[in-house]
């Protein structure tokens, strides 16, 4: 019973302020270095913090490298179909360092796509597409260029 009330009466003293907890207090101060909240000294603390700064240094570094790279293939891709070009995409390649190129995988991607346009461009591309028809849509297509022609010929011409 008396330790039941000494220990009462020192809580509410040491409540107060009146010291008789400075034992504690000093105790709990320590706790709030750090390093020893990580069970670390001092020097330790130190280098792992430096590890964890280059380590951030770098995973942004690789961050703005790949919205560089992506910024880099909307303006090549705005280039290629002749669309406005965007500020924020030309500011993210100049914070990289202006030596950013379209990453392996989409340069082949676009090469692709631009060897397929060229074939379908050339005369060959056209005689494949035409072999790819059948014979009546060919007809349709004829006789409708035709009756056009000869429509416009009419237009033009008051002896026909």
């Amino acid at each position: 019973m008396a330790f039941l009330m000494k220990s009462m009466i020192s809580n509410q003293v040491k409540n107060l302020g009146f010291g008789g907890g400075s034992e504690e207090n000093k105790e709990e101060g320590g706790a709030s270095d750090p390093a020893a909240a990580q069970g670390m000294t001092r020097e330790e603390y130190e280098e792992y913090q430096k590890q964890m700064i280059e380590e951030k240094m770098e995973r942004d570094a690789a961050f703005t490298q790949k919205k560089a790279e992506r910024a880099c293939l909307r303006v090549h891709l705005r280039e290629k179909y002749r669309l406005p070009k965007s500020e924020m995409d030309e500011n993210q390649i100049q914070m990289a360092g202006d030596d950013v190129d379209l990453p392996e995988d989409l340069r082949k991607m676009v090469d692709e796509d631009q060897e397929e346009e060229e074939d379908k461009d050339s005369i060959l591309g056209q005689i494949q597409n035409l072999q790819n028809m059948d014979l009546d849509t060919i007809k349709e297509k004829a006789q409708a260029t035709f009756t056009e022609i000869k429509q416009t010929a009419e237009q033009k011409c008051s002896v026909m």
